[in-house]
């Protein structure tokens, strides 16, 4: 067992198997919990200046919650004793989709990808409760400065002019768009695939509300790197067939934007990751054809 310190979290005094989670990039502390009753969960804990987002996550969980798939489901929230924030979540069984899904027959992973586009359109369809006047505006900002901090920063991509000029011409399309409640990292590296060969989802703390669209770029990151098949898939499911030009026309916008961010990103995480994000900018370029065409080779071919 590994001790964490039991901090006032509410029936800890069951938990008979505490196990360390590794996996992910968040800055929560995970942990694998089992009890006497022999319950599987799931421990977050967070830092105490997290509470107000953490409080927010907690709800949207909940949200999610009401929908019909194998996903986290939000238990029980508070803050220890020592200050931290926990969160007790039902534990998802099942492997990460990531680590197995290039050894499934391709027609497995197609159709893989079909019900993680569906499960997705399905979180996509919960009312938001939000106006969010002014989001437009402030997200075409948002994006414009970002480029600026990648133009600064010391990476550059030898042709990256293609996909700032892309950006710049293109930033009127963020307008009047349909604005919904997003997963916020929806791709493989977040799904597993269950004992019963479907599609499990956790990790929804990169949650917002944002353009429909917008959750769709790290299909090109990390998807279509993995499996082609699935990320077609995945936009198969959610569209109920081949994605409409209007969808295509603000995907291109955010891979283009997002494959230059992502490089000044990865700074502080150390010259190999720079590197990967570089890497997947040159595939996002290539796939694109220098953002000449709305979409890329590997779903159109």
């Amino acid at each position: 067992m590994t001790d964490i310190g039991m901090p006032g979290i509410p029936g800890a005094e069951t938990w008979q198997k505490i196990e360390p989670v590794l996996k992910g990039w968040s800055a929560d502390r995970k942990y694998y919990i089992e009890d006497k009753e022999g319950e599987k969960l799931l421990l977050r804990l967070s830092a105490a200046d997290t509470l107000e987002r953490k409080t927010a996550e907690f709800a949207v969980i909940r949200k999610f919650n009401e929908l019909d798939f194998p996903m986290s489901r939000a238990l029980r929230f508070g803050t220890c004793t020592d200050g931290q924030v926990y969160m007790l979540l039902t534990w998802v069984e099942g492997v990460p989709l990531e680590d197995c899904l290039a050894d499934l027959p391709v027609e497995e992973q197609y159709k893989l990808g079909a019900e993680a586009g569906r499960i997705l359109r399905r979180i996509h369809s919960i009312r938001t409760d939000k106006d969010l006047p002014g989001w437009e505006a402030a997200m075409q900002a948002k994006i414009l400065r970002r480029i600026r901090e990648y133009e600064d920063c010391p990476y550059r991509m030898a042709n990256d002019s293609v996909a700032i000029r892309y950006v710049q011409e293109n930033i009127g399309l963020i307008h009047n768009v349909e604005k919904v409640y997003h997963h916020g990292d929806f791709h493989a590296g977040n799904l597993l695939y269950t004992p019963e060969g479907g599609i499990g989802v956790i990790d929804f703390n990169r949650w917002d509300i944002a353009d429909y669209a917008e959750e769709f770029y790290k299909v090109q990151f990390f998807d279509r790197r993995l499996s082609i098949p699935f990320a077609k898939g995945k936009l198969d499911g959610y569209f109920s067939g081949p994605p409409p030009e209007v969808f295509w026309q603000r995907q291109a916008l955010y891979v283009a934007y997002s494959s230059l961010f992502s490089i000044k990103w990865a700074i502080p995480f150390g010259e190999a990751e720079v590197q990967g994000m570089m890497d997947i900018a040159g595939q996002a370029f290539s796939d694109y054809d220098d953002f000449h065409r709305l979409i890329p080779r590997w779903y159109a071919e």
